[in-house]
């Protein structure tokens, strides 16, 4: 059964995610405790298996067809289906949960992945890994390991994508603007970016600010040595926190970024709101994958970069992951068709760059050869451009990370309108935010 979402929404919604992650202890209690059951070897019989995802049509469309593939070749199984939008996505899974029907096999990201893996709600693929019936050999290792929470396979990347800078190369175009490139410093894409304003007349800014942007921080941070995390403690202190703030209010001065209240609008995250497709600036910060979303929203030709500092802050993130319901009665099963997800070229070709580029760095390959679609040519060439230059991938965010990013936000927002200065916004995020982690 096919459950369509009524209006699909890109982007995440940070105060419903608050909301799921603040009901897991009700998710936990549902399904904390259920122990897998071993696969019957004597049950020839059906196996039905329920997955769960969010994303627009064209990805439900996809994902469908590659798990009718599956289904062509393994006939004994078959799939009831469920789909929706980001937005509500994990306050329906948690109902799902405490509802005694959670999914077999369902998407989750690195906001929750170590929450879920210490609540026990997960399934440890680590014996299927170990024997490779899920074959994670032809994944980059950072990647695979980007899946892992103390050490167990937690969780198998769906795909890979990158932090990135999506520009209008039609508006640089017409103001006669170079495009931004592959290496440049943070201060020289403020400097860029205050180029265009002026350039343009002050009639469109020349970058989104990212001060509340987790990403964006977390890179800077990685540049300077420093991570966004280091276990359950923030990994940089409040000197780096305040830089990173001053450097923003400068770039305002200079105006590089537009109003507070537009940024505001764009800082919900939804692709149709941020501002390089709505016109009010020539470049936002997203995720690759997102990109051709974000081509689509406009008529404009738009460019993809990666995000200003040095390559080796980049590591090859999962933009999301397959993970596995602990109590499912069909383990095997379930690991079985994650495999075929992650490593079978005929479904990475009908997949294609949906999620992002193919985990599997042979299945990509293949994928890539077969791309016409201009934007997916362009997540591509992003991701071969960043190739061997990206540094070791971190751990995946711990619990907290919901709360922390929340705070982030709250913080920029604070300072932009002035309702507070930058040293103070950085006193009571480091405060805020260290709680949260400890919680």
């Amino acid at each position: 059964m096919r459950v369509p979402p009524s209006a699909p929404r890109p982007g995440l919604d940070r105060r419903r995610l608050l909301g799921a992650v603040a009901g897991l202890p009700l998710l936990g209690g549902g399904l904390a405790g259920c122990q897998p059951e071993a696969e019957s070897r004597a049950d020839d019989g059906p196996i039905e298996l329920s997955v769960f995802w969010w994303g627009g049509a064209r990805r439900a469309e996809a994902t469908e067809q590659v798990l009718r593939l599956y289904s062509q070749q393994n006939p004994r199984v078959r799939f009831r289906i469920t789909w929706q939008g980001l937005t509500g996505y994990y306050d329906r899974l948690a109902i799902q949960g405490t509802g005694g029907n959670p999914p077999d096999l369902f998407q989750l990201d690195d906001t929750v992945l170590t929450e879920y893996a210490n609540r026990e709600i997960i399934l440890d693929l680590s014996g299927y890994v170990a024997d490779n019936r899920l074959d994670l050999r032809g994944l980059p290792d950072n990647l695979a390991r980007y899946g892992q929470v103390d050490g167990r396979t937690m969780a198998v990347p769906a795909a890979q994508t990158n932090a990135a800078l999506v520009y209008n190369r039609s508006l640089l175009r017409r103001l006669g603007v170079p495009e931004p490139r592959l290496g440049l410093s943070w201060k020289e894409y403020a400097g860029w970016a205050a180029q265009v304003t002026r350039t343009a007349g002050n009639r469109v800014a020349g970058t989104m600010d990212p001060s509340g942007d987790y990403r964006a921080l977390w890179l800077w941070l990685r540049g300077q040595g420093h991570e966004l995390y280091q276990g359950r403690q923030l990994g940089f202190g409040s000197a780096e926190l305040l830089d990173w703030f001053e450097f923003w209010e400068v770039a305002r001065y200079d105006r590089a970024t537009p109003s507070a209240a537009l940024i505001e609008l764009a800082d919900t995250g939804e692709l149709d709101r941020q501002l390089v497709v709505t016109g009010h600036t020539a470049a936002s910060f997203a995720w690759s994958h997102q990109f051709p979303e974000l081509q689509r929203l406009t008529d404009d030709e738009l460019g993809l970069a990666p995000v200003p500092g040095s390559p080796a802050a980049h590591w090859p993130r999962a933009s999301m992951y397959w993970a596995a319901f602990r109590g499912t009665r069909h383990a095997a099963t379930v690991a079985d068709v994650i495999n075929f997800l992650t490593t079978n070229v005929a479904a990475g070709r009908i997949l294609g760059t949906e999620r992002g580029l193919n985990a599997s760095a042979q299945v990509r390959e293949y994928v890539a050869q077969g791309v016409t679609d201009r934007a997916a040519k362009r997540v591509i060439a992003l991701g071969n451009d960043l190739g061997g230059l990206m540094g070791p991938a971190p751990a995946p965010p711990p619990k907290g990370h919901a709360q922390v990013r929340a705070l982030l936000i709250a913080a920029a927002e604070n300072i932009r309108a002035k309702r507070s200065g930058a040293r103070s916004a950085t006193s009571r995020f480091m405060a805020q935010a260290g709680a949260a982690l400890a919680a």
